[in-house]
């Protein structure tokens, strides 16, 4: 799938997903995401849209900042890989979805199928197995080794119940098919574990964590 991905351009986002900040949001994510299209590519409209949100959508990561999607983004344009304008153009406005992960309702009805294609690949790791989902929290939390449990604590649960309180979690019918159900249930227990680890008081927080909680 990336053989024809130009080798500069691939060699400088596998550095930058080196980065030692990172524990999830390395290129074992990227590799997870391209498996996840290998699956699904018949279902793609664009695939070269998808294949570089994919690439790039979290080629900038710093957990202590709020701007990593918009500036991912931004790379993707700045490096200008030889892909049709438009494919760059829908990849640029999936990368910036994954803020918050909604779907864009300014596109048509085949970039929103491949959007929300796209946003389920990103989630999935929400509907992995209890013993895989425990892992990427424990990643997670790793990188926020900078912020005090009991606030690393209110925050991750903040975004979790965000996400829990949707009415659905996937976008397309193999994203629910495939995950749904087992995020529901982690999720939950996550949340519950978090509960558990919290001092009881009053103090009310701002989450110091993106909409994304992958």
């Amino acid at each position: 799938m990336l053989e024809r991905i130009d080798p500069d351009m691939l060699a400088m986002l596998r550095a930058r997903h080196a980065e030692p900040q990172r524990r999830y949001h390395d290129w074992t994510h990227i590799a997870a995401l391209l498996g996840h299209f290998e699956r699904v590519k018949d279902r793609i409209a664009d695939r070269q849209a998808v294949l570089h949100a994919i690439l790039f959508h979290d080629a900038v990561y710093d957990p202590q900042a709020k701007d990593n999607e918009r500036r991912s983004a931004e790379l993707l344009l700045e490096t200008g890989p030889p892909i049709e304008r438009s494919s760059r153009e829908l990849a640029h406005t999936m990368i910036l979805a994954t803020e918050g992960h909604y779907l864009p309702d300014t596109i048509g009805e085949s970039e929103r199928s491949d959007t929300a294609h796209f946003l389920d690949m990103d989630l999935a790791i929400l509907g992995a197995s209890e013993e895989r989902f425990d892992i990427y929290e424990g990643q997670i939390r790793q990188e926020y080794a900078h912020v005090p449990d009991d606030r690393y604590r209110e925050g991750r649960a903040a975004v979790l119940r965000s996400f829990a309180g949707r009415e659905r979690l996937y976008f397309s019918e193999w994203g629910r098919d495939s995950f749904e159900d087992r995020a529901r249930a982690n999720l939950a227990r996550s949340l519950a574990a978090l509960a558990r680890k919290l001092r009881t008081n009053n103090r009310t927080s701002t989450p110091p964590f993106p909409a994304d909680p992958g």
